[in-house]
């Protein structure tokens, strides 16, 4: 299995479980999450209640519904950016993010970064933005929104600042 991890901060933020789409030249990761329903399982074992035990022995029958990809990963959701923070966050990200990338790399990020950039800047108001487990928004951050017409929302990862890591 391979885990997809922040090179900054080394937050586990994806996986090969869920396959991903490369858009915007290969900047951004487009990543299909689904509503999940946790808890509340009902297990039958085909035995006839005790007439002594009316209630539940603190069994939790609580269900809820969760976003899969958050919470497989832990991902902790951050107050939202307006456009002045967004560009202040992105400018920093590409200062830090370019030393690390190969030389190559850096020509093609440098290239395709603005598009990237732009394509979040449209959907601002409909983002949600995410971090990793450490909380830290130095690394990278995990955008998600829904798509016209979804029930389900559409994660955005910026490609470049991603590791993987077989597990």
């Amino acid at each position: 299995m391979l885990s997809t991890c922040s090179i900054k901060l080394g937050d586990e933020l994806l996986s090969d479980s869920f396959p991903y789409k490369e858009i915007e030249n290969g900047m951004l990761w487009e990543v299909e999450g689904k509503w999940v329903i946790q808890g509340a399982v009902n297990v039958d074992i085909g035995a006839n209640p005790s007439a002594e035990d009316d209630e539940d022995e603190g069994v939790d029958d609580q269900a809820v519904k969760v976003v899969d990809i958050v919470d497989t990963f832990r991902l902790q959701e951050q107050p939202a950016f307006d456009k002045k923070q967004f560009i202040t966050f992105m400018k920093r990200y590409v200062k830090n993010l370019t030393p690390k990338l190969e030389p190559e790399k850096q020509e093609l990020f440098k290239k395709n970064i603005e598009g990237a950039t732009k394509y979040l800047l449209s959907k601002i108001n409909d983002l949600q933005f995410f971090v990793g487990e450490s909380m830290h928004d130095d690394g990278s951050l995990v955008f998600a929104y829904y798509k016209e017409g979804a029930t389900d929302p559409t994660f955005l990862y910026l490609a470049y600042g991603l590791k993987e890591v077989k597990c």
